[in-house]
């Protein structure tokens, strides 16, 4: 399912004179995948871009080698 079609199944309700927006917990997970995957992409679009101002050159990018990533990743766990 698409974030669209999970915006179209949005129901809404009026409690006590407020509004509130009902989501199945598939579509809600849906959205949540979405929003994810489209701060993702923004990270990739940023992250090539400090490429090609830097000349393709990774290190001037500020990229991590892999042993530095793996070294990285380790530490965090």
């Amino acid at each position: 399912m698409t974030a669209a079609e999970a915006l179209q199944t949005v129901q809404f309700v009026t409690i006590k004179e407020r509004r509130f927006a009902v989501l199945s917990a598939e579509d809600w997970e849906a959205l949540v995948e979405w929003v994810e995957d489209l701060e993702d992409t923004q990270i990739v679009r940023a992250a090539f871009a400090d490429l090609r101002a830097a000349g393709g050159d990774r290190q001037r990018a500020g990229w991590l080698t892999w042993d530095e990533a793996d070294k990285e990743l380790w530490i965090a766990l």
